[in-house]
């Protein structure tokens, strides 16, 4: 049995619910929620982009190093014996 039936007073004794300000507490829960999961997927993002950079320059200064490896080869190759 609720509360007032307990106590057998009048129901404009009591707190009446705001159903509108629960439904603006509970979107702003609910965005809050909403926010902080993209945040979460946008640093995971920013963190895969950071190791693919890392990946890229390392694949541009192996393909400098080979052909500036190479360039030597032809040098040294070049010299009269």
């Amino acid at each position: 049995m609720s509360e007032r039936g307990r106590t057998g007073g009048s129901r404009f004794l009591y707190e009446p619910f705001d159903a509108a300000a629960a439904r603006i507490e509970a979107n702003e829960r609910v965005t809050e929620e909403r926010w902080s999961g993209l945040e979460r997927r946008l640093q995971t993002i920013e963190t895969m982009l950071e190791r693919l950079e890392r990946r890229l320059w390392l694949a541009v200064y192996g393909v400098a190093g080979f052909i500036l490896t190479q360039g030597a080869v032809a040098l040294m190759n070049l010299s009269p014996k």
